[in-house]
C-alpha cells in the first residue's frame, strides 16, 4: 500500500484551508459580526476574559492571510515529508 503524500499538494492543501479559514474571519470581522462569535465560543467554553474586537483594518487582515497561508504552506509540505520518510519503504 502507498502512503506518500505530495509534499506540493500538502502543501497547497494546508494554505488554502488556514487561508480560507482567516479570509473568513476577516470577513466576519469587516460585517461587525466577530465580537459575537468571540463571546459566544468564550461563553460556550465557561470562560471569562476580556477581549475585544477591533475595528476592521485591511492592511492586518492581508497580513493575517498572506502569513497564515505562507504558514500552512511550509507546515503542509513539511508534515508530508516527515509522513514520507516516517512511511519509507527499504
Amino acid at each position: 500500500m502507498n502512503h506518500h503524500i505530495n509534499p506540493a499538494k500538502a502543501a497547497i492543501t494546508l494554505a488554502v484551508f488556514l487561508g480560507g479559514a482567516h479570509s473568513i474571519w476577516s470577513m466576519f470581522i469587516a460585517l461587525g459580526w466577530a465580537q459575537a462569535i468571540v463571546d459566544f465560543k468564550l461563553w460556550v467554553h465557561m470562560i471569562s476574559i476580556p477581549v475585544v474586537v477591533k475595528a476592521f483594518d485591511i492592511y492586518a487582515a492581508a497580513t493575517l492571510v498572506i502569513v497564515t497561508t505562507a504558514i500552512g504552506y511550509v507546515a503542509g509540505y513539511v508534515f508530508a515529508l516527515v509522513w514520507n520518510r516516517m512511511h519509507h519503504s527499504s
